[in-house]
């Protein structure tokens, strides 16, 4: 007990508290602008930590990068432009919603799920820390192979179109991941001779140029701008408590996805969103209506992403093993700090483990009025006319990509070209999001696949007799297989129709 009030007392220090609602400021602003993902506002934030003390720097890591990976969620449903890669897995669907007149439910959706899985995920760190831990310990180069090709299925599960067209993009993903010598052989490939490609695309210039730019082209070959109705938001979180119980289910499983997920080193909120809204669609009663709108595969998908950012920390701060590149910048800071991590962590600092508990919960529910208020700021920009705002949108994502870069004019030809790509791709019905997935899971997929295969001297009978393997191996032939099984259905059902 004298631990825990030993906590309150190093959270509830003025400098702490000051800490905590600036980072949920600054993290709620980066988050919202094209380009600037929550990776960079974290980042950005470490040589700020160095005259802070040890709980506030740590307070800023873990606000501001909450907040980030909600606030890119209104840009999505507002523009269609992810405000970061973990909103990329439903921007069309709440956008949709957006485009119905209800901009207001998709954005309290956003908030109000994002704060209940980050408690959610901050809950399964306290109890199931240990085992947890445990459990992505046991994750090894193979299981990691399939869960990174389970997530690349996910574009034949959440695709509009054609499952083949939804594949053909997510394969032009991985093909743009080879570029480069980021690769297990440090071998140059598909660089022309140009050292600019020779450390690879970047996710980020790509998805701001497929998204954002592409919008930007969509609304300069539009004569008349379409009619919208929502300029005015009502109430952000009316309805919500109502949502919540319609779809407990929902919640609970992108809650469970989130946390797992959050914990398998390399995997973080990106693939915890498209895996819980892939599963969302796959489980739902009425897959038909993802995509026009529907509130079932935000609710998943939300919840998830933000749960698997605080899970994200159990091996973090029990081994010092990164589960995204957040805390693997946060381990850095930890040692800075002087909180090492480890098991020790948790029984010789045991009031500084239980104040990032405290603030983690703090931050998800200071999320709530906090993004009250920047959603109504940004709405603004909806009424403003697209002569303003699509100038403003381009500034955003070239001074972005350049900066996420590192000072590299090359990244901006990257948005530039990445947004013709996505101009004409969606022009022929190829969904933009698959690509984005391959570009974000490819290089994963690569790296896991050749390690094992060294590992195992060349022999692929390991990726399916581990237990956790096999299962992963299942799911994802399942997945591939499931549109060829959907196809077949409907042909027969259509047989006996015609036959009757």
């Amino acid at each position: 007990m004298n631990t825990i009030i030993q906590a309150f007392g190093l959270v509830f220090a003025p400098d702490v508290l000051i800490a905590i609602f600036a980072s949920a400021i600054y993290g709620l602003v980066v988050g919202s602008l094209p380009g600037l993902s929550a990776t960079m506002a974290t980042a950005l934030l470490v040589p700020v930590t160095f005259y802070l003390s040890p709980i506030a720097a740590v307070a800023t890591i873990i606000t501001a990068s909450a907040m980030a990976i909600f606030s890119g969620d209104i840009p999505g449903c507002l523009l269609r432009i992810p405000g970061t890669p973990a909103s990329a897995a439903y921007t069309d669907e709440a956008y949709a919603m957006t485009r119905k007149g209800q901009a207001e439910t998709a954005l309290g959706i956003c908030l109000w799920f994002s704060a209940l899985g980050g408690i959610a995920g901050t809950l399964s760190l306290m109890i199931l820390a240990p085992v947890l831990a445990e459990f992505a310990l046991s994750f090894s180069t193979y299981e990691n192979f399939w869960l990174a090709m389970l997530g690349l299925m996910c574009a034949t599960l959440v695709a509009r179109s054609s499952p083949i067209k939804a594949i053909a993009s997510m394969l032009l993903g991985l093909l743009i991941t080879c570029i480069g010598i980021d690769n297990p052989g440090g071998v140059a490939r598909f660089t022309f001779g140009t050292t600019d490609l020779l450390g690879g695309i970047e996710p980020i210039p790509a998805l701001v140029g497929v998204f954002a730019l592409a919008e930007v082209m969509r609304a300069l070959t539009e004569r008349e701008p379409p009619k919208l109705e929502h300029r005015r938001l009502g109430s952000i979180l009316k309805g919500q408590i109502e949502l919540t119980k319609q779809y407990p289910k929902q919640q609970v499983r992108g809650n469970i996805v989130g946390i797992i997920i959050g914990v398998l080193p390399g995997a973080g909120a990106d693939m915890a969103a498209w895996v819980s809204y892939a599963m969302s669609k796959r489980f739902s009663k009425t897959p038909e209506k993802f995509g026009t709108g529907h509130p079932e595969g935000l609710i998943e998908a939300g919840a998830s992403n933000n749960a698997s950012l605080a899970s994200g920390w159990v091996p973090a701060l029990l081994f010092g093993i990164p589960g995204d590149t957040i805390t693997a910048i946060a381990i850095g800071v930890l040692y800075m700090k002087g909180l090492n991590p480890g098991p020790t962590l948790f029984s010789e600092q045991a009031s500084s483990m239980y104040a990032l508990y405290i603030i983690f919960i703090l931050g998800n529910i200071i999320m709530i009025p906090l993004g009250i208020v920047m959603i109504r700021l940004a709405s603004r920009v909806v009424g403003a006319p697209r002569s303003a705002v699509m100038p403003v949108i381009m500034i955003f994502c070239a001074v972005g990509a350049f900066a996420t870069a590192g000072n590299n004019l090359f990244a901006v030809w990257c948005v530039a070209l990445f947004g013709l790509f996505g101009f004409v791709m969606e022009k022929n019905g190829y969904p933009v999001a698959a690509l984005v997935l391959g570009i974000v899971m490819g290089t994963m997929v690569e790296q896991s696949f050749v390690t094992s295969l060294i590992k195992s001297d060349g022999s692929v009978l390991p990726f399916f007799s581990r237990p956790v393997s096999s299962v992963l191996a299942a799911m994802t032939f399942a997945a591939l297989l499931w549109p060829v099984f959907s196809w077949t259905m409907q042909k027969l059902r259509g047989q006996r129709v015609a036959a009757a």
